[in-house]
């Protein structure tokens, strides 16, 4: 889901609201206060950040509770794929964030809008088995086993650093295919110039949509088709050498690392490509706020709080902003002037 959240008529107006610095500056008092109290429990589980290692615990797909954030993968057939073997084309020059931290660090609004409790809301969800149906200008349209297709289309890891419109950043290592290749086995016809995605929708499974009925649940985004077939953008299946926790987006979301991260839809069911551009769904909530190609760009600001620096998650320090997040050398060609200097 999205990266902001848009409240009912009857909470704070937008000028009242906290500015971004100080919000940051509570936070840190408060992570700093908790880690105090948890002392050296805390700083041990830490430790499992990165060891790609299988957590247990209760919660991965049966309905109740996790106990643990890094007990939420559900039942995987084709856990045998994973650890996939690293693209060195994608290495980031930032330490890869902590896999706990980024496990509570979740911006999944179906599960509800606190991004430390959305991996407690995701018992429910039935994350596999998973289809993902292909529609509109497309010459091989149908619904394919998303198992078959990481099998048939070949998993891969990156490297990629993820940029929040919120100014918050995390740096991890996704595991997945280029989204080009479903495109290629679907062959998009000459007609079709967008891409659109469309996540699940089932109330029963996701407190957040059965409670937050302001938003226009199913969530919906879209890329150009240029944008769609870029080297950069990933079909994700995993994190951290495993397949994907639920509160990541599993079992299958898009990543468009040069983009803001609302720009990558998670649990996508969906896919249609169309001759007109598509709305967004953050783009028909606030239009003012979060435009089509949401490109990320230090020297566009938000309306309410500045782009030019970023928070790294769990490790409170901020640092400058890079146009297109970095990617410049994939992505810049896609654009011109008009497009970057705006929220577009």
């Amino acid at each position: 889901m999205a990266h902001i959240h848009l409240p009912p008529d009857w909470t704070t107006p937008e000028g009242k609201a906290t500015p971004a610095h100080v919000y940051w500056n509570r936070r840190r008092f408060i992570r700093a206060a908790g880690l105090a109290l948890g002392g050296l429990g805390v700083a041990g589980s830490l430790g499992l950040a990165t060891s790609g290692c299988r957590a247990n615990g209760n919660g991965a797909g049966n309905g109740q509770e996790p106990d643990d954030p890094l007990a939420t993968i559900p039942e995987t057939p084709t856990r045998d794929l994973y650890p996939a073997e690293s693209d060195a084309r994608f290495q980031a020059e930032r330490s890869l964030t902590d896999r706990r931290v980024a496990a509570t660090h979740n911006n999944f609004y179906e599960f509800l809008t606190e991004k430390d409790q959305v991996w407690r809301n995701v018992g429910p969800f039935q994350a596999r088995p998973w289809t993902v149906e292909v529609t509109g200008e497309v010459e091989n349209p149908g619904v394919f086993d998303l198992a078959e297709l990481e099998r048939e289309l070949g998993l891969e890891e990156r490297i990629y650093r993820l940029r929040c419109v919120e100014a918050w950043a995390m740096t991890v290592p996704w595991t997945g295919f280029p989204l080009h290749r479903l495109l290629d086995r679907v062959q998009p016809l000459s007609s079709g110039r967008y891409v659109r995605f469309v996540s699940f929708h089932r109330p029963d499974e996701a407190i957040g949509q059965r409670t937050q009925d302001w938003y226009p649940w199913p969530y919906y985004e879209a890329l150009r088709m240029d944008e769609a077939r870029n080297e950069l953008t990933l079909a994700v299946t995993g994190i951290y050498g495993e397949p994907l926790p639920k509160q990541h987006g599993a079992p299958i979301r898009i990543v468009t690392p040069w983009k803001y991260g609302y720009k990558s839809p998670k649990s996508i069911d969906r896919i249609e490509v169309t001759r007109e551009r598509p709305p967004t769904l953050w783009s028909d909530l606030q239009p003012r706020e979060y435009g089509f190609y949401s490109n990320v760009n230090p020297a566009v600001p938000h309306p309410r709080w500045s782009q030019e620096t970023e928070e790294l998650i769990g490790e409170d320090r901020r640092v400058p902003t890079q146009v297109h997040n970095g990617y410049g050398e994939w992505v810049a060609h896609l654009y011109d002037d008009e497009i970057m200097s705006r929220i577009s």
